[in-house]
């Protein structure tokens, strides 16, 4: 099984999108973060939301076979790893 890279849930918090690959699988990860007020991020009702494709193209050029959402929390962060790593 792959050994699949994934930032810190703290960078998911602060809305920062990520890209990887591993193999021909390609991913992209999007927090969607709702806020309690201007600093605090709700956990409970944020997600992290993961498109995947296979293949050498970037992401807008290619087709997306698949995506799931997982809760903002380090269980959520897990379960998407292992789901990417099954996927690779």
């Amino acid at each position: 099984m792959a050994d699949i890279f994934l930032p810190t849930l703290h960078a998911f918090a602060m809305e920062n999108s990520f890209t990887g690959s591993c193999g021909r699988l390609r991913f992209k990860i999007v927090p969607k973060v709702e806020k309690l007020n201007k600093k605090e991020v709700d956990m409970e009702n944020s997600t992290i939301c993961a498109e995947y494709w296979y293949g050498p193209l970037c992401y807008e050029k290619s087709k997306i076979e698949g995506e799931n959402t997982f809760p903002m929390s380090e269980q959520g962060r897990m379960d998407l790893k292992k789901w990417l790593e099954e996927l690779a």
